[in-house]
């Protein structure tokens, strides 16, 4: 399977933040069809081990997280509507007209309301997150036999297919991610190769990077890849941004392991493999901030994605990139033996 296909399947599961069951379950089965073993940790982790056949060589650990953006009820008022709180970091102006599905008791479709900008006084056209509702059509007491403070609440987005290897898609961040995970896996599935894989897919990124803290504490790899997304290059957006379509984005800076990194650069040169360099000098907001000083440290490196639109009901990105991604991090995997030293 293309990462394009896996990502469709990835994105069709629902999992906000701290309610990743569906998306786990999802992911269960398709990290088994290529591990020898499959398990989930307390916090929720999804851990899947393709076995080396040399037990002395350093495993690798490749991970993506799975948890996505959503909204939870906070209220439900007299005239029926839900009130919501976010779950991770969104942008209110792209909430206001947006369909969503409410999990409660049996699902419930609606579609987030807001108060018009006519309405609005002042130069303020925006409405705050506070102003904004879920309306279901149904009355307090008809919503209220269905719906509970605390249920989760996704957003009504389905995968697109764009020209060329584009797509749009609800969770790119980072359903992408475990997409290029599974096809690295399947890559190498036709190989013996002397480590350890271990493929992770990691919980509640999205409200702080807890299941990548945990699941590296855990298994303690000898190296670990995080796989995440990074801005693309959009109409107004080009500072800190990359093209799509370019090749994923290797990450260099205190965050990262600098040996390891020059060595996936330097395959990526062998190989003719396209890749894109970014420079961060302090903390990645990604999941390689927590790998990196789990335990007594695990030399990492950030592969991302360039993806538009980020955090918006609908991210575009170029599978292109993902592909490309997989081959560098299977060839990178590949050139594992005993005795490397990744040691600083």
């Amino acid at each position: 399977m293309t990462t394009s296909e896996y990502l469709e399947i990835l994105d069709s599961k629902y999992g906000v933040s701290g309610n990743e069951k569906e998306i786990r379950t999802c992911v269960n089965e398709l990290f088994s069809k290529y591990c020898d073993e499959v398990s989930v940790d307390t916090l929720g982790n999804v851990i899947g081990i393709k076995k080396g056949k040399n037990p002395s060589a350093p495993s690798l650990m490749i991970e993506g997280h799975m948890d996505e953006l959503g909204l939870m009820v906070s209220d439900i008022t007299e005239e029926g509507s839900l009130k919501f709180v976010p779950i991770g970091g969104f942008d209110p102006k792209v909430l206001p007209g947006t369909e969503v599905t409410i999990h409660g008791k049996e699902k419930l479709f609606g579609v987030i309301g807001a108060k018009p900008p006519h309405l609005i006084s002042g130069d303020r056209k925006v409405p705050k997150t506070t102003e904004l509702c879920v309306d279901t059509g149904l009355s307090k007491d008809d919503v209220s036999s269905i719906v509970r403070i605390g249920d989760i609440i996704t957003f009504n987005t389905a995968y697109t297919k764009l020209d060329g290897d584009m797509v749009a898609a609800r969770c790119i961040d980072d359903r992408g991610g475990i997409a290029i995970v599974l096809r690295v896996l399947e890559l190498l599935s036709n190989f013996e190769i002397e480590n350890d894989i271990i493929a992770v897919a990691t919980v509640q990124e999205e409200v702080g990077l807890r299941g990548a803290k945990t699941a590296a504490s855990h298994i303690q790899p000898g190296c670990a890849i995080a796989i995440d997304v990074c801005h693309g290059t959009s109409p107004g957006v080009s500072d800190e941004a990359f093209p799509c379509g370019k090749g994923p984005v290797l990450t260099m800076g205190p965050n990262l392991h600098s040996k390891m990194t020059r060595k996936l650069i330097e395959i990526a040169k062998r190989d003719n493999i396209d890749i894109q360099l970014e420079v961060c000098n302090g903390d990645t907001g990604t999941d390689a901030w927590e790998i990196q000083v789990a335990g007594m440290g695990i030399p990492t490196s950030l592969l991302s994605i360039p993806v538009r639109y980020m955090h918006a009901n609908y991210e575009i990105a170029d599978t292109s990139d993902m592909e490309t991604a997989a081959k560098l991090i299977a060839t990178f995997a590949t050139t594992l033996k005993e005795g490397d030293c990744l040691c600083w």
